[in-house]
């Protein structure tokens, strides 16, 4: 039976912030229908940062990780043109979420609600654990 990476001892002091159901319209897809618009696609985002960096200890904005890095981080990225896979955005999407100096693992997935009349979705989850981290951000 397989593990989840979730279990991981490295998130038990971590808080998870999320962004759910981030609609946004792209061109995705590898089918040539697919390639002439654009496609609904809903982006799912976890975020597992380290309470010491995301206890706000004056309620201010800059002691934890903003929610519009994660949507503004994501916006930037679709704009720059057509996608073939949900597996190559999820793995972009992931890399960008891990670069913040804050976090410490993330899952993101992507969901294609509109491919089959007889099912919610089709999609992708990733999930990512930085090995390193800085000492203090």
């Amino acid at each position: 039976m397989m593990q989840s990476p979730l279990n991981d001892a490295r998130l038990t002091s971590c808080r998870r912030l999320f962004l759910r159901g981030y609609e946004v319209w792209i061109n995705i897809g590898v089918h040539d229908f697919e390639k002439k618009g654009e496609q609904r696609v809903l982006i799912n985002v976890d975020l597992y940062v380290p309470l010491v960096w995301s206890t706000p200890k004056s309620d201010e904005l800059d002691e934890v990780v903003d929610y519009d890095f994660i949507r503004r981080t994501i916006a930037l990225h679709v704009s720059k043109g057509h996608i073939h896979l949900q597996e190559t955005l999820c793995d972009e999407v992931l890399a960008l979420m891990l670069e913040h100096p804050r976090v410490r693992a993330a899952c993101v997935s992507t969901e294609k609600p509109d491919v089959y009349p007889d099912c919610d979705a089709v999609g992708v989850e990733v999930f990512g654990l930085k090995e390193k981290e800085k000492e203090k951000v």
